[in-house]
């Protein structure tokens, strides 16, 4: 085993590597929580059709834990995966709630997404599309989720509230709950701030324990029990494929795998970078490594999740010593033991998870200082992307305003040249999903 992993030729022990793999797992678990309530749409009221909640937090386990063993086996590489923040709240609060679409067909829509991007990457168009999409509108989009997914977290913890004179308000700060998640901030923050690894993921326990202490969380009557059943999102994708055929699913797939993309690329270069393991500015074994993600989203669509993909959480265990893929594997053993623990999914309330939203939020706006403001053409695609994102409830149209204004400024700024033709299609797809968005 020491001889697949390569552990002489990049200097890694076995107990360096486990402690590294658990640190990874630490975390990240928080998303074991937060996704079956983002995706179950647990803080909202009256809906009728709701994903199952112990189902999605059953295929969030074995997506991350699949994602994460072939990361390690196919790439080596000291990078886990799971289902994506910022893409799971795009699936829940816009495609489902915003646009209406059953969640069955949402599903079906990553399903569509990660097969392409299994061509995609097989075939090596990937890179090209990736080249052709500007850095200030990557780096746009990354920060524009960052304050969606921060705007989600107010709105659940009740700190930011519907006012009818002004849209939004600030909520009741008398109300248990809301005091509770505030806490659950400040809590997360000195966490963060003091470099605990795993921070996010014990300052969701240290919420829960205070709103079980003061009456405001039941208290679970045991910790351990059977993996819930997975048959009420297993499958569900490939019964609604038919339905994805649409202008507004199309949106859906390119969004879907506009920010996979992304996410997946900065990942696993900045992981790579730190654990040293880059060769000529080049990442080995990226083609494995783009392959692994893919896969991961197309058991993950057929369980019953939103997107998987790399975590930037993986640093943390590259930190601790992490070197080789079997750091994955180790962090993939964790998740499947994970499954036993479903009966703490009572105490993960809308109140615990806003606090992990607005955190993950705050990280994912720190990719705005490398937008050129300065440049009038280049700042107001950006800016459009970044605020029409938690304005219009929808990333999908934070990224299609951008991707539209995008070659209309550099046009008039005379940098034509500058525009691949790739975002002149773009551009044709995303106003035509303004003409047909009410379709």
């Amino acid at each position: 085993m020491k001889g697949y992993f390569q552990f002489d030729e990049l200097g890694a022990t076995y107990r360096r590597e486990f402690i590294a793999g658990l640190t990874t797992f630490l975390s990240m678990a928080y998303i074991l929580f937060v996704n079956p309530a983002t995706l179950a749409l647990l803080g909202i009221d009256g809906l009728e059709n709701r994903m199952d909640a112990n189902a999605v937090f059953v295929a969030t386990a074995i997506a991350a834990a699949v994602g994460s063993l072939l990361m390690g086996l196919l790439a080596n590489y000291p990078i886990a995966l799971a289902p994506g923040m910022g893409l799971n709240a795009f699936f829940a609060y816009t495609v489902v709630l915003t646009m209406g679409i059953p969640w069955q067909t949402a599903l079906s829509g990553v399903l569509v997404s990660g097969l392409i991007f299994i061509v995609l990457t097989l075939t090596g168009v990937r890179e090209a599309i990736i080249n052709s999409i500007p850095a200030e509108l990557k780096f746009a989009v990354g920060a524009g989720i960052g304050l969606f997914i921060t705007f989600i977290g107010f709105q659940n913890a009740g700190i930011i509230i519907n006012n009818d004179a002004t849209l939004v308000g600030l909520g009741d700060f008398t109300n248990g709950n809301t005091l509770l998640a505030i806490f659950g901030v400040f809590a997360t923050v000195v966490l963060m701030v003091r470099k605990v690894k795993g921070g996010i993921f014990y300052g969701m326990i240290l919420t829960a324990i205070i709103g079980m202490v003061f009456g405001l969380i039941e208290v679970p009557t045991q910790v351990v029990g059977a993996v819930p059943s997975i048959a009420p999102t297993f499958g569900q994708a490939f019964f609604h494929l038919g339905d994805v055929l649409s202008i507004q699913m199309l949106v859906v797939i390119l969004t879907f795998l506009f920010v996979d993309f992304f996410d997946t690329a900065g990942t696993l270069v900045a992981v790579a970078n730190q654990a040293g393991l880059m060769k000529d500015n080049k990442l080995p074994r990226a083609g494995k490594a783009l392959f692994a993600d893919s896969a991961a989203t197309v058991v993950g669509a057929v369980l019953g999740t939103s997107t998987t993909t790399s975590y930037i959480e993986s640093s943390a265990g590259v930190a601790a010593g992490g070197r080789t893929g079997f750091t994955s594997v180790v962090t993939a053993g964790f998740f499947l033991l994970a499954l036993f623990f479903s009966p703490l999914l009572g105490v993960i309330t809308a109140p615990v998870t806003a606090p992990a939203l607005i955190i993950v939020g705050i990280l994912m706006v720190s990719t705005l200082g490398e937008i050129d403001w300065k440049r009038f053409e280049i700042a107001v695609p950006a800016f459009l992307t970044l605020i029409a994102m938690p304005l219009s409830y929808s990333i999908a149209t934070g990224i299609a305003v951008g991707f539209i204004f995008y070659p209309i400024t550099m046009i008039l700024a005379g940098r034509r040249k500058d525009i691949h033709p790739i975002m002149y299609g773009m551009f044709v797809v995303f106003v035509l999903y303004f003409i047909f968005l009410k379709a």
